[in-house]
């Protein structure tokens, strides 16, 4: 045989054992890739068929976590003991409210544009009858103040041109030619209004008092605390501007008028607190407005005041972390300095134990209990010792516009209470209890 064609051969039938040995285990790999993306494939299904039984185990599982979250919804829905009720119905931020002198109607200013009026027959009712007033379209209530009985409401707005005022009053009720008088009365209208009052600075507050000092004759007096330096003073019921001062201590933080209409003061930007008197006439309108005393203590800012009920005495919260309780039923005209009486710690503190400032006071009718708060915590503190008589944390679910003590105890079931009511950006406003004095 021809050498070169055995080689030939050779080489031929070695290329071809070399190709079956090469596709047989080709073959064998793939087939054994088949298998296991089957067995793979088959798997889920496998273990699918053995959980369908244990579904109900994973519902029990989840029925902890519902029920407690459940817990936790009850839990923040438990009122504070103090809390005797919530008036819901506002659209938006309530920015101010206010009681009638004799405590039996709220007014309440909403950012939405509406001023509420409601009657509180009972502080534990369901629900409460109020009076609507839509104000005029342009720029949202900042506070709000009764001008002469319950149904004189004074309005502060503030917009891009300026602040206003506004009075509402209602309608008496009209005669017909059969002697009745009209079964139902119409809403109350603008008696009168003022515009750029302050010129393009925003009302932060409206305090109003029934003047009886000396001889005052009796009408409601108001004062609006602008957000730059200036305060004006103003007649209720006619909207008569009868003075203005002006604090120079860089901006305010709000003014108020002694409840018997003798006395304004402001809290401002520096540590001291100046006091005017309100000077009246014979025929018991106002005279003038005259700075007469300075109550100097403070290290910092004073943040809020308040009167005490006997007009005679006023309590200071300050960002040095003190309450201060002055004497001014002085002979300042003597050159008499205002006495500091009490010096009280904020018994108020952060988690790091450092000392938070009040926002806002509010002296209870009695002049027993100080009600003040931070954010959205609320307190109330004995006036004698300064200890807290109690606490909510979260009275509301965001900051705590504005707080007022009704001037007089309202009904509640049988009995005669004190209440507190409060306003915040939730939209809500709440009544709160007075705590006993023994608390601790």
């Amino acid at each position: 045989m021809d050498p070169v064609l055995s080689i030939t051969v050779v080489s031929v039938v070695l290329g071809a054992l070399i190709a079956i040995i090469f596709f047989k285990s080709y073959f064998t790999k793939r087939r054994s890739e088949i298998k296991s993306i089957a067995k793979t494939e088959l798997e889920p299904d496998h273990q699918k068929k053995p959980t369908k039984p244990s579904q109900p185990i994973s519902k029990k599982s989840h029925s902890k976590p519902h029920s407690h979250s459940h817990g936790d919804k009850d839990q923040n829905k438990r009122h504070h003991p103090l809390d005797v009720n919530t008036l819901k119905g506002h659209g938006d931020s309530v920015t101010g409210l206010c009681f009638s002198s004799d405590g039996k109607c709220l007014a309440t200013a909403c950012a939405d544009g509406v001023i509420r009026v409601h009657k509180l027959d009972d502080a534990s009712s369901k629900s409460f009858k109020f009076l609507r007033i839509n104000l005029p379209p342009g720029g949202p209530p900042t506070a709000v103040a009764f001008a002469d009985n319950a149904t004189s409401i004074v309005v502060a707005t503030h917009n891009l041109s300026g602040c206003s005022l506004y009075m509402y009053g209602e309608e008496k009720a009209i005669s017909t030619n059969e002697g009745k008088q009209q079964s139902k009365l119409p809403g109350p209208e603008i008696k009168w209004e003022h515009h750029k009052v302050h010129d393009k600075r925003a009302i932060l507050t409206l305090f109003g008092a029934s003047a009886t000092y000396g001889t005052a004759d009796g009408s409601t007096i108001i004062a609006s605390c602008s957000e730059g330096t200036d305060i004006s003073i103003w007649h209720g019921k006619t909207g008569k501007l009868l003075g203005n001062v002006d604090t120079n201590q860089l901006k305010n933080n709000m003014a108020a008028i002694s409840p018997n209409g003798r006395f304004l003061a402001a809290a401002a930007f520096t540590a001291d607190v100046k006091v005017w008197e309100i000077v009246y006439s014979k025929d018991g309108l106002v005279k003038a407005v005259t700075s007469v005393m300075q109550l100097k203590g403070h290290k910092s800012a004073v943040t809020w005041l308040c009167f005490a009920p006997n007009s005679e005495q006023i309590i200071t919260a300050s960002k040095d972390g003190t309450l201060r309780v002055w004497n001014i039923n002085v002979r300042y005209h003597l050159d008499e300095d205002p006495k500091t009486l009490k010096v009280l710690p904020i018994p108020l503190l952060d988690s790091n134990g450092a000392t938070l400032q009040y926002d806002r006071l509010s002296l209870s009718s009695d002049g027993k209990i100080l009600a003040a708060t931070h954010g959205s915590t609320l307190q109330w503190l004995s006036v004698e010792t300064g200890k807290v008589l109690d606490t909510a944390e979260k009275a509301h679910e965001g900051e705590i516009t504005c707080m007022a003590w009704a001037p007089k105890t309202i009904p509640m079931g049988n009995q005669q209470v004190s209440v507190l009511a409060t306003s915040s950006v939730d939209k809500k406003v709440k009544l709160w209890l007075a705590p006993s004095l023994e608390s601790s």
